[in-house]
């Protein structure tokens, strides 16, 4: 009896402590989308609007496309991490749409994928984090593909730094925290 009650308190106490992790987890992710967010926006507001075509060499994407591709790697990676249905232009090829190019497009379909992202997290279910998740030849815990999402957005954001260099402009200090 004295085991069945040991190893019933330590299921209890592992269980607990599991959910606190997957709520602490949530609880940073919503701070760093809205801090990344906000990063985003300050780039986007660095970038003269008409500098947004700009290209650094023929073979890459403009400016604009570069943050059309993160707003839609946000809305894919974030789906597949929270199970959140897409937005209706997520699943459309805008890179290279000519509705979706100006200044003012891109700054909506950019700030549109954060708020997605952090309206999706904010409202996903913790207990799924560990759930495996597959989309094309990659299968991962949901929680693989919400870091893959963040990281995808960084590295984005961090090559439009050089687009923003290149036209003259210092681009937007660190924002770590």
């Amino acid at each position: 009896m004295k085991k069945v009650f040991t190893f019933t308190l330590l299921l209890i106490l592992t269980t607990c402590s599991f959910a606190q992790l997957a709520d602490s987890i949530k609880v940073q992710y919503i701070k760093d989308w809205t801090r990344a967010k906000a990063y985003t926006k300050e780039y986007l507001e660095t970038m003269p609007k008409e500098k947004f075509q700009f290209r650094a060499q023929d073979s890459i994407r403009t400016f604009a496309q570069q943050m059309i591709h993160l707003a839609q790697g946000n809305v894919g990676l974030i789906s597949n991490g929270t199970g959140a249905k897409r937005l209706a232009w997520g699943a459309r090829n805008l890179e290279n749409a000519d509705g979706a190019q100006s200044a003012d497009s891109v700054m909506y379909f950019v700030m549109a994928s954060y708020d997605y992202a952090i309206e999706s997290i904010t409202n996903m279910d913790v207990n799924k984090l560990w759930e495996r998740f597959g989309r094309g030849n990659f299968s991962e815990t949901r929680f693989a593909w919400l870091n893959k999402a963040f990281e995808h957005q960084t590295h984005h954001r961090g090559q439009a730094t050089i687009y923003i260099r290149l036209v003259g402009i210092k681009p937007p200090n660190e924002k770590l925290f």
